[in-house]
């Protein structure tokens, strides 16, 4: 009898040594293999913060997240399994473990005659068809606040309900493999509320991003189109909430005059950019332009009672 459903999630780790690619590829003694790190989901954990668990217990790399790579999907001993995986930018030292016993830093090519797998060979193909850049800007919509006809007080005021607590707590808990250092949001307590729990995770204080509030957009969208822009070309990462008046039309722009290699592009989804409540847009980039744009709609992994 074929087994359920298994759901994995991994990574292909890289680093630049005196400016030349290697990527990490590891040995596992129990199938004799060699391929990139990767683990089953444990209980209600969203796969990309399985990924940077499996990559990290595998190999005790440093990483930090970039794009997303291709899923995989194959027969495997135990039953149909599929792996999610993420470009890593690695730093550190291998450390051995129960699963792995070595690892290579190999470049391209090298790892292209290393790896068992075709699947993993196909994911060294896709990794090298955008420049391997950081995420640069994080563009997240507040969490769920409930209904605004329920709702008394200035809408300015009005605060995020329980599912978009657990929302904020979800993001709080995902966001910091990117790596951000910065934390800024508009002005509605709903938007501030939704990073402040990222916020206090990296030890950072919310900035003040009026720009991307709708009102402000409403009159003046070209000033968050340029600071978008500037936060795009910095040497930083930043994470932005924002409202759904304004993340469509940001995107629709950048998008159009900048089209993503990868990612979530104009040709392959719907006339509008995707931006439910609590959801995050991952946009790296290069020299301010935008080379992969990921769509995360969600975090959260079991359901949540208001």
């Amino acid at each position: 009898m074929p087994g359920d459903q298994i759901v994995a999630a991994g990574g292909v780790p890289w680093r630049r040594d005196d400016g030349e690619l290697r990527l990490a590829v590891v040995h596992r003694p129990r199938y004799d293999d060699w391929s990139f790190p990767k683990g089953k989901l444990s209980y209600a954990e969203p796969p990309l913060r399985a990924a940077v668990r499996e990559v990290t217990e595998e190999t005790g790399l440093r990483l930090v997240v970039g794009r997303r790579l291709p899923r995989t999907s194959y027969e495997s001993a135990e039953g149909p399994k599929t792996v999610d995986y993420w470009s890593m930018r690695a730093d550190g030292e291998f450390v051995a473990n129960d699963e792995t016993d070595g690892l290579d830093w190999l470049t391209p090519e090298q790892t292209l005659h290393r790896l068992t797998y075709a699947d993993d060979r196909a994911l060294v193909v896709d990794l090298l068809t955008v420049p391997l850049e950081p995420v640069r800007v994080l563009l997240v919509r507040h969490a769920r606040a409930g209904d605004s006809e329920d709702w008394s007080g200035p809408d300015h005021d009005r605060p995020l309900d329980g599912r978009g607590v657990a929302e904020a707590r979800a993001l709080a808990e995902v966001l910091p493999v990117f790596g951000p250092d910065r934390v800024v949001s508009a002005d509605p307590v709903r938007c501030r509320q939704t990073v402040q729990p990222l916020a206090e995770r990296l030890g950072l204080q919310v900035g003040s991003a009026s720009e991307f509030g709708e009102e402000r957009y409403a009159g003046a969208p070209a000033t968050a189109r340029a600071v978008l822009a500037t936060m795009l070309n910095a040497d930083s990462v930043t994470a932005v909430c924002s409202q759904g008046g304004v993340i469509p039309d940001l995107l629709e722009l950048l998008l159009a005059s900048s089209p993503p290699t990868t990612g979530v592009s104009l040709g392959r989804r719907a006339a509008q950019a995707p931006a439910r409540k609590g959801s995050v847009w991952a946009l790296t980039a290069r020299d301010g332009r935008v080379v992969s744009a990921d769509y995360y709609a969600t975090f959260l992994t079991e359901p949540v009672g208001a």
